[in-house]
């Protein structure tokens, strides 16, 4: 159910965030040049009146509100998540690793005074062919 919800804010957070990028490229700057004018800063005044700043800037600052509150929720249920061990690959994960855990049988010891056989390594040596450089001149 938890994870339900967190999936839920997920979506409505990623929205918000398009919609908050979308409100900041759309509304005029107090120069009357930018983003804003480059994507039709005329078209927000006839779309919403003479006063689309103040309306732009509202919407703006909800969506603004909206976007800290789900972080700071997303940020609380995630932590209620991890301690109540409710992250599904973590699961899966622990069962995989239980089930794939090969017997390892004991190793044979022995207590004579036997003593280990030495490896010594060995090098091989290998014909190494060097590239011959014709040096005619002309």
């Amino acid at each position: 159910m938890l994870n339900f919800v967190i999936g839920l804010f997920t979506v409505v957070l990623v929205l918000d965030c398009a919609l908050l990028i979308l409100l900041v490229l759309v509304q005029l700057p107090k120069k009357e040049a930018g983003a804003g004018m480059a994507f039709g800063g005329a078209a927000t005044d006839a779309l919403f009146g003479a006063g689309s700043g103040n309306v732009l800037t509202k919407v703006t600052k909800y969506a603004t509100i909206i976007f800290f509150v789900l972080t700071l929720l997303m940020a609380v249920l995630n932590t209620q998540n991890r301690k109540a061990g409710g992250s599904l690959l973590k699961d899966k994960w622990s069962e995989g690793s239980k089930s794939a855990a090969p017997a390892v049988a004991p190793l044979a010891t022995s207590h004579s005074n036997s003593v280990a056989p030495s490896v010594t390594p060995t090098l091989e040596t290998t014909n190494v062919v060097s590239p011959t450089v014709s040096t005619n001149a002309k």
